[in-house]
């Protein structure tokens, strides 16, 4: 039954030109530079240090890593993070 809402997801996602990211419940993280890093579609802070922020996604978690990191903006599913940022990667839950 999984498989078929999955790919009842994609065909209805094709079909309506709707973007995967809000049918899936997928994050969207936009860099500009290694300066800003924009987040979206989180679940909450798990773990924040100068150093590296770990945010709970739908699917697992996100670690981004880096110096000097500040968080400028936090809403409930959005937030800005700033500093000299090294990489990002997905880890499953």
């Amino acid at each position: 039954m999984r498989q078929f809402n999955k790919k009842f997801k994609k065909m209805t996602t094709r079909l309506l030109d709707l973007p995967e990211d809000v049918v899936f419940d997928l994050p969207r993280i936009t860099m500009i530079g290694n300066m800003q890093c924009y987040i979206e579609n989180h679940e909450g802070i798990i773990q924040f240090t100068s150093n590296k922020l770990l945010l709970k996604i739908p699917n697992g978690r996100i670690e981004v890593t880096g110096e000097d990191l500040v968080i400028r903006t936090i809403l409930s599913e959005e937030m800005m993070l700033e500093g000299t940022i090294e990489g990002y990667r997905y880890l499953d839950s």
